[in-house]
């Protein structure tokens, strides 16, 4: 029902953090599978990304990618990024909504946790990726900007979206050394 597609690089302990929050949806049967696209993975996040079972695309186009992920569904998240322990319910309760009632597919995000929300001075001057709130999408519908994109980060960009009752909580800027 739903493919997990994790933009990654070096970062072995955020991945972990990402991969932990999803294992109640493996166990509900809602992720089909999980899917590491390799941006520079180094050899530890590649074991953790081995590890727990994750396919890691190394070298393939985005729209390969998405091809050939096995749900019907693709949740994009950053690496780090951790979704709140009723997301699994939040996510069913959309795609239901969709597919039950017959509704306009539309893609969908996270919350941002409270004690994440972005202050607001912050909201003009912070940096935001597109993937900070995850984004949760039909695969049909993810198809087309796959084919102008390189990254996740750029195809999630511009979508109208609703808001999913779950939140996340952001990765953590890494301090610069």
């Amino acid at each position: 029902m739903l493919t997990v597609l994790i933009d990654a690089a070096d970062d072995p302990n955020g991945l972990a953090l990402t991969l932990a929050t999803l294992v109640p949806g493996a166990v509900e049967g809602l992720v089909r599978d999980v899917v590491v696209i390799d941006r520079g993975l180094d050899a530890a996040t590649r074991k953790v990304a081995d590890h727990a079972g994750c396919r890691i695309a190394e070298g393939e186009s985005l729209p390969t990618v998405l091809t050939n992920a096995k749900g019907d569904w693709l949740l994009l998240l950053e690496t780090g990024a951790r979704p709140s322990v009723d997301w699994v319910d939040s996510v069913t309760a959309h795609i239901g909504e969709v597919e039950m009632r017959g509704r306009t597919p539309r893609p969908a995000r996270f919350g941002r946790a409270r004690s994440d929300s972005l202050g607001f001075l912050a909201r003009f001057t912070g940096r935001r990726t597109a993937l900070a709130e995850g984004l949760l999408i039909p695969k049909v519908q993810a198809i087309g900007p796959a084919s102008r994109s390189a990254t996740l980060e750029e195809m999630a960009k511009g979508f109208a979206t609703s808001l999913l009752e779950a939140t996340i909580k952001p990765r953590q800027a890494k301090p610069k050394a």
